[in-house]
């Protein structure tokens, strides 16, 4: 799950939300009386027959009652529901029991993903000229599918900037007259860091070092995508820019260790269509079911996977009218790896098959303790991450008018790939949806809006251990499922402004580059 755009305006929208026409039955003409005389009045007509409401259907006690199940299933199964442990597996049996209750014939699709977890901290040492420890969470972190094993070598800096972003290690001409066995020293800028890491191993480092940019808080928390030959750490650039420092002097050695685990491991989708709705016009409508191993993952996101249950349990008392469009509801496995889910599915699919889906919206973490209601930027007016499809504005409009017509503020956040609209994207796919925020920090405007405490975390507990029931912030998660209610029946009786109700294969707006791989930076 992702951050909000900490810079993105907070804005009430003027416009009223398009709401679905109601269309009760005509009034039938009474048959002929024997009358002396025609009467000049006439019947009232039968009064117009409202359709059903989904948002209002949907009630915060059914979510409740998911969100009590999932924490349940966490606890008694090892304190999380991540892939690979019993609490992912019996999440998955219970989504599927539920479904098949409602009427719903779900498919299971499975899968395997590179599995990769640190068994024991991780170690930054200098050794010489001084002696010194880094402190892990604080001062560094571990790469995903970073290599395994213990270095302690000389360090070698690789092209640093002297000032920005730079290239860092991205080119195989910054890597001229590198010593082989050294530790090479990069910065985060540009290229993806699965890209330095190849090159440094290609010049024959035992091992990578890459720190933080300019003006980024923390250390690195990047992945590598798949495991890497040699250790991999991301310091953060305070304590990247004084290791640069004493590279330069020359003699500085350093001690690298990571100690991981890692292989194949399996792990499930779980995809359920309605039965009516065209089959060729389908709306994705999806969430990730799967926690971190540190949490029961309830608002991350345990919200978004029970709010499309129980929007799933009651979208069959809509009527033809509001389900002309088939909705294929999907709760993801493996987000928490890097999509795995999502990206696995979307490759799964032939070519015919995606051009079916008419867009995808998302929904992760919708209940933020300290949380703003962040609507994905569709039309790309906040300039930042990718640039969606085309079509990924109509469905923000849509977010925005409703919420707007309730009286309720909304910001935007970016398509920067830090959930599992992502693979959809990258295949020229429509999407949208609401998230909450994450690790990132409330700023005084959003706190004006919203209420909360500016310069605080947007959620505490993010992949924490405290990601409980108490963490969510129950006002804020009853409206935004209301949200993805009405999302959901907007667009399951009509996707005319965003396709034109035929969807056809589209290419990605631009090239797709996002940052972040699900949790994980990717550049």
């Amino acid at each position: 799950m992702r951050k909000l755009l900490t810079g993105a305006a907070v804005a009430l929208s003027a416009a009223i939300p398009g709401a679905l026409a109601a269309v009760g039955p005509g009034a039938q003409a009474e048959p002929s009386r024997p009358v002396p005389a025609p009467t000049t009045s006439r019947a009232p007509a039968p009064a117009a027959q409202a359709r059903p409401d989904l948002a209002k259907l949907v009630t915060l006690k059914d979510v409740q009652r998911h969100l009590s199940a999932f924490q349940e299933i966490a606890d008694y199964n090892g304190g999380n529901r991540a892939v690979g442990g019993q609490g992912f597996g019996v999440s998955v049996r219970y989504v599927v029991g539920r479904l098949k209750k409602a009427g719903f014939a779900p498919r299971v699709q499975r899968f395997t993903f590179p599995y990769w977890r640190e068994r024991t901290a991780p170690v930054l040492a200098r050794v010489a000229p001084s002696k010194g420890s880094y402190k892990v969470g604080t001062d560094f972190l571990t790469f995903a599918y970073s290599g395994v094993g213990q270095v302690t070598a000389p360090v070698a800096a690789v092209d640093l900037p002297s000032s920005g972003e730079g290239t860092s290690g991205c080119e195989s001409g910054d890597f001229a007259g590198f010593r082989k066995g050294s530790i090479a020293l990069m910065q985060r800028g540009t290229c993806a860091f699965a890209t330095k890491v190849a090159k440094a191993r290609a010049a024959g480092a035992a091992a990578a070092i890459i720190f933080n940019k300019p003006g980024e808080k923390g250390p690195v928390n990047g992945t590598v995508e798949r495991l890497a030959p040699i250790p991999v750490v991301g310091p953060s650039y305070q304590a990247g820019s004084e290791l640069a420092k004493a590279a330069k002097k020359g003699g500085l050695r350093m001690r690298v260790k990571v100690d991981a685990a890692h292989g194949k491991r399996s792990a499930s989708n779980v995809v359920a269509d309605t039965r009516r709705g065209r089959a060729g016009n389908v709306v994705l409508v999806g969430a990730h079911l799967d926690s971190v191993p540190a949490g029961p993952g309830i608002n991350d996101n345990a919200t978004g996977a029970a709010a499309l249950l129980a929007v799933a349990e009651k979208i069959g008392k809509l009527g033809g009218r509001d389900v002309r469009n088939r909705v294929r509801f999907a709760w993801w496995g493996a987000e928490e790896e890097g999509l795995v889910g999502s990206t696995h599915y979307v490759r799964s699919l032939s070519a015919t098959e995606r051009g079916r889906i008419a867009l995808a919206l998302n929904f992760d973490m919708l209940g933020s303790p300290n949380g703003t209601r962040a609507v994905y930027d569709g039309d790309h007016s906040g300039r930042l991450g990718t640039v969606p499809p085309a079509g990924s504005g109509a469905i923000e409009k849509v977010f925005r008018d409703y919420f707007a017509g309730r009286h309720l503020p909304v910001t935007q956040t970016a398509f920067d790939g830090r959930s599992d609209y992502g693979p959809f994207v990258a295949k020229g796919i429509p999407a949208g949806g609401i998230e909450t925020g994450a690790e990132g920090v409330k700023t005084a405007a959003e706190a004006k809006a919203y209420g909360g405490r500016p310069g605080k975390a947007y959620d505490p507990c993010y992949h924490a251990k405290c990601d409980r029931m108490k963490n969510v912030d129950l006002k804020l998660l009853d409206t935004n499922v209301d949200g993805v209610a009405y999302a959901t029946q907007r667009f399951a009786a009509s996707t005319l402004p965003v396709n034109g109700e035929a969807r056809v294969e589209a290419l990605p707006a631009a090239p797709y580059r996002p940052e972040w791989q699900g949790p994980y930076l990717v550049r």
